[in-house]
């Protein structure tokens, strides 16, 4: 629709015309359970009934409210009654001769229910048939539930009225003021942007404690938690875990913030079908409900619920305190977020290795975002909404975050918390852009922060160091080197503080450091002075201890080393962060993915830490199904699928080890044997001592066969019948829709780019089963309709939907330079298709540009 991707322009105009005094919002949602009302076309939908008070600059100025609705019953002006068909346009109200000063503006809609994630999702419990309501609004779907001035810099205090049936839990960020039948009343909030407004509706399980805190001065405050889920799931709920973390973080931010916690209560809800890992809304937390797990999981699945927990907590200051102005800086929430979710786990509560889980797994997100071609500073250029929604990415979570580490070693731990304590006390309530944080930053440090952010905030792309080392006829070190380079089309060589370690082999065969020191890279070469003199090691590792956002690249002599002893280094971050370089090498086709899978088949069995075996699973399959030569992938497959076999029968019965090889070996099994295997621990005939058969690894198991042609579709809805759960539904459907069949392929096709009636959930449970790298001959007639079929999905369906069909639909594993010409074609032949939807094929293409160079280089090794 026209107006509903407003542009930067269009806000900061509005923001410089009005201010915004508060809303009452009244929502009815009884509408969500039964017949859809008088047997209705269309979405079903609920009423909403807003009241605006705002003050305008000029008096007879124009401006809009902003609202996605079927219909809008009426609309009044400062006691005016307008026309809602002459002032509403589907996304838009126009405002007209405002008055200089107070204004008010009624608003009666007809809001949609979703089932996109987008707005105010509706969710059917097929358990129990329950009706279970959630908002989510980032960046800008406040407006799909109630009219609103949907920018981030126009704050404002929120009052929620909400009808619903009675019996169901509700809630809102303000705590509950009154409950009379159905209608439950919500205090006042403090002034916060729409995008973190929020209503949760709906028979939710609920479970409640406190957190109190006693400060210096002898005052005490006092936080009423709350826990919430389905019903269905309350019984694996382990809301005491979730209470844990959240009291372990509070202390944390009280301690190192010096500024209480704002927003009164502090519920956290576990929703269905979301779209994301969560949302910080202030008073009450949106999580998926896959963070609650029904069957076993590893520590390192705890680990990373507790990271997403603190991080969210973070942005109660980071983000709903302090917020950016516009989404030019949304990093001013989401890296401090995602440092922050890192920092106080790994100092707060029983999760003492964030930093390696981060280096591993939070940093190769980022790597690969800041090499596509869509690569941005930390700090972007976000021109319109479409823009703001793309970029949520590696580069604004996981690179920024990187950053902050490195500030933090710049300017001191103790400079930065307390640049932040004044932050949160000069702003509190208010938006802010870069300079706001870098002057409080430069007061409390006393350096000069234009530089530094110039280079690390305002620049793109990634650099690379690499040492080179001379030894002196004894074989000590004569000079050691560490070289900077950057890509040709990012060209900013970057200031590093990074430590470079020694490492060599003991008598016992162990891996370890000997010697470390820490220098500045700043240019194109930096010796390393205290190194000089010392023994020949076995291995250099420059970035030691990941200070600073690098690739690292190895000397021959320790590539060598790596090739025999990875799996002997001692120290569980230095190697995860060699398996990180070598990842790297493998990327960027420098080394052969057989290599990198031989290496994985060599020592990942000999990985202590959980979080990294899991990530080195992915990695190998990722080699074998893009970077590998395709002449060399069915024996790389047997290999992997042995491999895993292999280290599952080694693994300690019952340790999340052996869970974890469990999983991967039915990813990469392929022969009749595995097949064999897998079908008799689903059917009791077969046993591995120690390894539970629960609901979750059967459908892991039963997921291999249907994907070979081993089990049938009868084979799935009875497993459907043994869990015929959300979870359940959600892998039935993965699972029929991988089928090797090409009606299968054609139905699946069908459903979720023909049709607009599947939800999110199931949308992204299709495309998933489709995508299958044993089908690629039944996935080949689809390359040309994808490219005919993406322009009109993406004006036609929400942002969301979009987003999943052209990313997760793109022809990537028809890896030949035919699909790249096809992918050329189509950006050639449309330069002027929606700029967020031009960025996704580009990104999609270098992913696929980047797979053939790997393959290349593998077929010649």
């Amino acid at each position: 629709m026209p107006g509903e991707n407003l542009s930067r322009d269009e806000a900061r105009e509005r923001a410089e015309l009005l201010t915004v005094d508060g809303y009452e919002v009244a929502l009815d949602l009884r509408s969500a359970v039964g017949d859809p009302d008088d047997g209705q076309a269309g979405p079903r939908t609920f009423r909403s009934l807003t009241t605006i008070r705002f003050r305008a600059a000029r008096a007879g100025a124009s401006t809009f409210a902003d609202l996605l609705a079927p219909a809008v019953t009426a609309v009044t002006l400062n006691g005016k009654d307008l026309d809602p068909a002459a002032v509403f346009d589907g996304t838009r109200i126009a405002l007209d001769d405002l008055a200089e000063g107070e204004n008010v503006l009624v608003v009666d809609a007809r809001c949609a229910y979703s089932r996109t994630g987008e707005g105010m999702h509706r969710f059917v419990d097929p358990e129990d048939g329950e009706v279970y309501l959630y908002t989510q609004y980032e960046p800008a779907d406040a407006r799909r539930v109630f009219a609103n001035f949907e920018q981030p810099d126009l704050k404002a205090p929120y009052r929620f009225e909400v009808t619903a049936p009675e019996g169901w839990t509700v809630r809102s960020n303000g705590a509950e003021e009154s409950h009379e039948g159905e209608v439950w009343r919500f205090a006042e909030t403090k002034p916060i942007s729409t995008y973190i407004t929020t209503v949760l509706a709906g028979p939710y399980h609920c479970v409640s404690d406190l957190y109190t805190r006693t400060f210096d001065d002898g005052s005490t405050l006092e936080i009423p938690l709350g826990a919430m889920c389905r019903k269905g799931l309350a019984r694996y709920f382990d809301a005491d875990d979730v209470f844990l973390i959240t009291k372990q973080g509070l202390d944390f931010f009280h301690d190192h913030f010096d500024y209480p916690y704002p927003f009164g209560k502090y519920d956290q809800a576990f929703v269905p079908e979301y779209n994301l890992g969560a949302m910080e809304n202030p008073g009450l937390v949106t999580f998926r409900e896959e963070y609650i797990y029904r069957s076993k999981v590893t520590s390192a699945s705890y680990e990373r619920r507790a990271n997403v927990i603190l991080h969210e907590m973070a942005h109660m200051w980071f983000g709903d305190l302090v917020t950016m102005k516009w989404w030019d800086d949304l990093w001013l929430k989401e890296s401090f977020a995602d440092f922050m979710g890192s920092f106080s786990m790994v100092e707060a509560t029983r999760f003492t290795g964030g930093w390696i889980t981060f280096a591993n797994n939070r940093k190769a997100w980022a790597y690969r975002a800041d090499q596509l071609p869509s690569t941005h500073p930390v700090t972007a250029d976000i021109r319109d909404l479409e823009d703001a929604k793309l970029n949520f990415d590696g580069i604004t979570y996981a690179k920024g975050a990187s950053v902050l580490k490195q500030l933090v070693a710049y300017v001191g731990r103790d400079a930065f918390l307390e640049g932040a304590r004044r932050y949160f006390k000069q702003h509190a309530y208010g938006n802010t852009e870069l300079g706001d944080l870098l002057s409080v930053l430069a007061e409390t440090s006393g350096r000069d922060m234009t530089a530094w952010s110039r280079s690390w905030l305002q620049t793109a792309g990634v650099n690379v160091l690499t040492p080179v080392v001379a030894y002196d006829d004894e074989g000590r070190v004569a000079e050691l080197a560490v070289t900077q380079e950057a890509a040709a089309s990012h060209p900013e060589l970057r200031p590093h503080r990074v430590a470079v370690g020694l490492y060599r082999l003991t008598p016992d065969g162990d891996l370890v450091r000997y010697a470390r020191a820490e220098t500045d890279v700043a240019g194109e070469r930096a010796v390393v002075t205290e190194l000089t003199g010392a023994e020949k090691p076995d291995l250099v590792l420059v970035n030691d201890d990941d200070l600073t956002y690098c690739k690292v690249r190895f000397d021959d002599r320790s590539l060598a080393t790596l090739r025999r002893h990875l799996g002997d280094i001692t120290d569980p971050l230095a190697r995860a962060l060699c398996w990180s370089a070598l990842w790297n090498l493998t990327r960027d086709a420098l080394l052969p993915a057989r290599d990198f899978v031989s290496l994985v088949l060599a020592f990942a069995g000999r990985e202590s830490d959980i979080g990294v075996l899991q990530m080195l699973h992915a990695w190998a399959r990722s080699a074998l199904t893009h970077y590998a030569a395709p002449g060399w992938r069915a024996k790389g497959g047997t290999a992997l699928a042995e491999g895993a076999l292999r280290e599952l029968r080694r693994a300690e019965a019952g340790s999340q080890h052996q869970l974890t090889w469990a999983r991967f070996f039915a990813a990469s099994a392929t022969s009749k044997a595995d097949f064999q295997l897998l079908g008799g621990l689903l059917d009791g005939s077969a046993a591995i001592e120690g390894l539970e058969v629960d609901q979750e690894l059967r459908w892991a198991f039963l997921s291999a066969l249907v994907a070979h042609g081993v089990a049938d579709e009868a084979a799935v809805d009875a497993e459907l019948a043994r869990d015929d759960t959300a979870s359940g539904k959600r892998h039935h459907v993965r699972c029929l829709a991988s089928r090797p069949s090409a009606a299968v392929k054609a139905q699946a096709w069908a459903v979720v780019v023909e049709s607009d009636k599947l939800s999110n959930a199931f949308v992204e449970a299709t495309i998933a089963g489709f995508e299958q790298p044993s089908q690629r001959e039944l996935l080949a007639p689809y390359t040309a309709a994808y490219f005919e079929a993406i322009e009109r999905v993406w004006a036609e369906r929400s942002i969301q939907i979009g987003m999943d069909v052209v990313k997760g639909l793109f022809p990537g594993l028809q890896d030949d330079p035919a699909t790249l010409t096809a992918t050329d074609a189509w950006l050639t032949s449309h330069p002027d298709a929606a700029p967020a939807l031009r960025r996704l094929v580009l990104e999609a293409r270098d992913d696929l540009a980047r797979a053939l160079r790997a393959q290349e280089c593998d077929a010649a090794a």
